[in-house]
């Protein structure tokens, strides 16, 4: 396990897993923080498909919590734009990687005071889902 590091917008890691283990572990530690996943875009297959480029697994999981998705809608309509939230888990150099967008980075485009409280809620939940996966 790294710990979570990387850039200003992302929460992010490392773990010792596969990247299809990963994957389950992430679904399932996210369902445990009352997320589910509402979209999957296989990147790998994408590029493939459409550019005949290939490249190491590359998975984005669209993942939702219901109450707070809805709380956010109700301080924030066009917030819409900005969901669901976003887990990567992707292989690069023999290692996964597991990230998610940081809420609390997204939300504060918006500058709406509401919104504090509830992104940190939300990065809270996130981060305790991948650091289980991260651990594990």
């Amino acid at each position: 396990m790294t710990p979570p590091s990387g850039t200003s917008y992302v929460i992010s890691g490392v773990t010792s897993l596969g990247f299809t283990d990963a994957v389950a572990r992430v679904r399932e530690a996210l369902r445990e923080e009352g997320f589910g996943v509402l979209s999957e875009i296989d990147v790998q297959a994408t590029l493939r498909e459409k550019l005949g480029e290939e490249r190491e697994p590359y998975l984005i999981l669209g993942a939702c919590n219901p109450p707070y998705a809805h709380r956010a809608l109700e301080a924030e309509p066009e917030l819409g734009a900005l969901l669901p939230c976003n887990v990567i888990v992707y292989e690069r150099g023999g290692e996964t990687h597991v990230s998610a967008a940081d809420p609390v980075a997204l939300l504060g485009l918006v500058d709406n005071p509401e919104l504090d409280a509830l992104a940190a809620e939300i990065r809270a939940r996130i981060e305790r889902a991948l650091e289980r996966v991260w651990g594990a």
